[in-house]
């Protein structure tokens, strides 16, 4: 697997990692919010929902758009894509060596018999 392909998974994994966030990902499925509708609706300051959303937006998973004054959130249009394929291709990955898990195995037979 390349370096990149698991940095995109660690990065969407961690952006998804806070009740809050997937929270917040759940309201935006349903209709664009601003940050202060946002924080009405979870029960938290403006500035954590501006965190939470800053750390969704470097993720992919949320775009912002500015309308005058407010800028308003909707989930970006892949993000439901993304997150399916980053999480099919983590799951579809193969072992680098079968030689290594055999390796274990027989480390943790002689560890075994070097206890006793």
């Amino acid at each position: 697997m390349r370096n990149e392909t698991v940095k995109e998974m660690t990065r969407m994994f961690r952006a998804l990692s806070v009740e809050k966030r997937v929270e917040i990902v759940r309201l935006l499925s349903n209709r664009t919010l601003c940050v202060g509708a946002l924080s009405r609706l979870l029960g938290i300051s403006p500035g954590a929902v501006s965190q939470h959303l800053r750390i969704l937006k470097d993720a992919g998973i949320v775009e912002p758009d500015r309308r005058g004054y407010y800028v308003h959130y909707s989930l970006a249009p892949d993000a439901a894509a993304m997150c399916r394929g980053v999480a099919d291709s983590l799951f579809k990955t193969k072992p680098e060596s079968k030689k290594g898990d055999r390796e274990c195995v027989a480390e943790r037979r002689n560890a075994g018999s070097r206890r006793r």
